[in-house]
């Protein structure tokens, strides 16, 4: 059976693709939860009404391909693409290896480019849809030991823009949203013990802004949103 709303969050986990998949669920999406291993997806797709997990790998063209037949077999067509797969090695240019630097760049760049040639299509079709990229702080400036993941972040920043520029006359909103923080979650908790509640970065409260911004009017569309705690200095 189609289901009218459909959409598709690449790259779960218990941070913010998990609360991504539950605040679309409240407002009656159906859930389309992919990643490259499935166990916390699946658990958490079974505690979703019309939710479903896929096995998928964004950087490999044929596993995307696949995966999205799928989903528009089960589902139908996506109205909403959240981007919310990347990695990325920590290091210096003298630290990170070649294959870091290429591994950083396939999750974050070539998998939201995969995963949208999968959605561009139907979207324009029908007039309407959104594809929200999860960038960082690191696209936009190179600090010493983001050598890998500043560069592929980078490269999803000026894919997204692109995007944006070719497909909002078609009625498709692409839009990039830059967390600059730290993301809350009991690794990271434990990383930082001494840090205050109010320095982490909500999960939930990231999820409430790109929600919002999948409703905005035409008119006054937002390309690129930066989402920080009241307390980060920038």
């Amino acid at each position: 059976m189609t289901i009218e709303r459909v959409c598709v969050v690449a790259g779960v986990g218990p941070g913010n693709g998990a609360s991504f998949a539950r605040r679309f669920a409240m407002e009656g999406f159906a859930l389309a939860l992919l990643a490259r291993r499935t166990g916390f997806a699946r658990d958490l797709a079974s505690e979703l009404p019309d939710a479903r997990s896929y096995e998928c790998d964004v950087a490999d063209v044929s596993s995307v391909a696949r995966t999205f037949n799928l989903i528009r077999r089960d589902m139908g067509e996506i109205d909403v693409l959240i981007y919310n797969a990347g990695s990325g090695v920590w290091g210096t240019i003298e630290e990170v290896s070649a294959t870091d630097f290429e591994n950083a760049w396939r999750a974050n760049a070539l998998g939201a480019f995969h995963c949208s040639k999968q959605v561009i299509s139907a979207m324009k079709q029908a007039g309407k849809g959104t594809i929200v990229f999860i960038g960082a702080t690191a696209s936009r400036r190179g600090g010493p030991k983001s050598a890998a993941f500043a560069s592929a972040k980078g490269a999803q920043r000026i894919l997204a823009e692109s995007m944006a520029r070719h497909l909002w006359p078609a009625g498709v909103h692409v839009a990039l949203v830059i967390i600059d923080g730290v993301i809350d979650l009991p690794s990271t908790r434990a990383k930082m013990p001494g840090k205050p509640d109010a320095f982490f970065v909500k999960p939930d409260d990231v999820a409430e802004s790109v929600f919002r911004l999948t409703q905005q009017k035409r008119s006054a569309w937002s390309f690129e949103l930066e989402v920080r705690p009241f307390g980060e200095s920038w």
